[in-house]
């Protein structure tokens, strides 16, 4: 059984940086991709930022490009989503996600974490 568990979201102030983090357990040898997917109140999930176990990046959210990066550890089983520059508008459950490709879909997903971005 894959399980996710998200690490590190809080409040912080604009301009601010966070670094989530996301421990996978019983990881099944077939979900080669882990990506970092948002929702915010009122909107629709979005996808974030994806990363191969290799280390291989392969896509970013256009509005965290320059802000945000992705990076994986496959030795421990761990994915890291730094995070800077913040604003308001990054507000959201941040969640992560595994699946066979970077393409999707995404197989198993953990609870989530909050980010809030305040003054």
């Amino acid at each position: 059984q894959v399980r996710l568990v998200e690490s590190g979201g809080g409040l912080v102030q604009p301009g601010g940086s966070l670094r989530l983090a996301c421990a996978v357990t019983g990881r099944n040898l077939g979900m080669n991709a882990m990506g970092w997917f948002r929702q915010a109140p009122g909107k629709e999930r979005e996808k974030v930022a994806v990363i191969r176990w290799s280390g291989l990046v392969t896509y970013y959210e256009d509005s965290v490009k320059g802000r945000f990066t992705i990076s994986s550890d496959a030795d421990k089983y761990m994915v890291y989503l730094q995070m800077s520059s913040l604003t308001p508008e990054d507000t959201a459950i941040y969640y992560c996600a595994t699946g066979p490709t970077t393409r999707g879909p995404f197989d198993y997903w953990g609870q989530g974490t909050q980010v809030t971005v305040s003054s």
